[in-house]
């Protein structure tokens, strides 16, 4: 006899130990298969799901028990105020990430801003910050043509039309223009991290995640090129890794940054530096 959606919903038993939230996972899972609400799921605990139905949800918990991040099974994640299209070509954007935006939101900047947001994946930061300010103008720089693919996917579902992409590494593609605002999710991971090896990152792309120079040749790029990119009082950006707050600040410090601070996240780790270039550069 086919299992009640009742039945299905106890197999979170089977990810118990494999997630944070083995019960949430399931839920989302089997939504997806049954293509139905959570609500739909409460309502109608009884009903049996169609064959092709129950195997859709089969191999999806199958999937996600070897390890397979949720985003990627479901082929979106939510970002800000965003439900983004994400795919193994992309980074999966993260909460921490939101903190990157909403500092950026709060800088006493020009009413019309040109940004530039390096290192673009999914698009997340660039059209997060395109949906608060329509009045700016983004451009968003990506080596990966596939994930520039996503991303304009994504501006396209949202209509952000103040977004243009690029595909090259890093600055190359906008090298004769100045920018009031520069944001970045670089690489930042140690090659040798061991972190490299669990939960999620096993299946994100490595070249959006590793970065040699212990984690710090990106940033160092981006750091030490942006004064040469930014207007007079220009900001830039940047997330990195947990322990590596104290010398990212000594990058920007050694750029010619002034009133330079690192922020913490919700878990009280230094996650987001910033700093103000006074005067513009050649």
């Amino acid at each position: 006899m086919m299992p009640r959606i009742a039945d299905l919903l106890l197999r979170s038993r089977e990810l118990a130990g494999l997630s944070e939230t083995p019960e949430l996972d399931l839920q989302l899972l089997l939504c997806y298969a049954l293509d139905c609400s959570s609500a739909w799921l409460v309502t109608w605990p009884e009903r049996i799901p169609e064959a092709a139905q129950q195997a859709h949800f089969d191999a999806l918990l199958e999937r996600r028990i070897a390890g397979e991040p949720i985003a990627y099974l479901l082929g979106t994640q939510g970002f800000w105020s965003l439900d983004l299209q994400v795919s193994n070509a992309t980074l999966i954007p993260r909460p921490e990430t939101e903190m990157l935006v909403e500092m950026a939101l709060k800088l006493n900047l020009p009413s019309r801003v040109h940004a530039l947001d390096l290192g673009t994946g999914s698009g997340a930061i660039a059209l997060a910050l395109a949906s608060e300010r329509p009045e700016w103008h983004f451009t968003a720089v990506d080596s990966q043509a596939s994930a520039l693919a996503i991303a304009e996917h994504n501006r396209s579902r949202y209509g952000l039309q103040n977004v243009e992409f690029f595909c090259g590494d890093w600055y190359a593609p906008v090298a004769a223009k100045r920018f009031e605002l520069i944001v970045s999710n670089p690489p930042y991971i140690d090659p040798l991290d061991d972190h490299l090896q669990r939960g999620d990152v096993r299946y994100e792309p490595r070249s959006a995640l590793v970065s040699s120079g212990a984690g710090l040749d990106d940033l160092r790029h981006i750091v030490g090129r942006a004064p040469a990119f930014l207007a007079r009082s220009g900001w830039l950006l940047t997330e990195h890794g947990f322990d590596q707050a104290a010398e990212v600040r000594k990058l920007f410090a050694q750029a010619g940054f002034q009133r330079i601070a690192s922020h913490c996240d919700l878990n009280g780790v230094e996650r987001i530096t910033l700093g103000c270039i006074s005067v513009a550069r050649d």
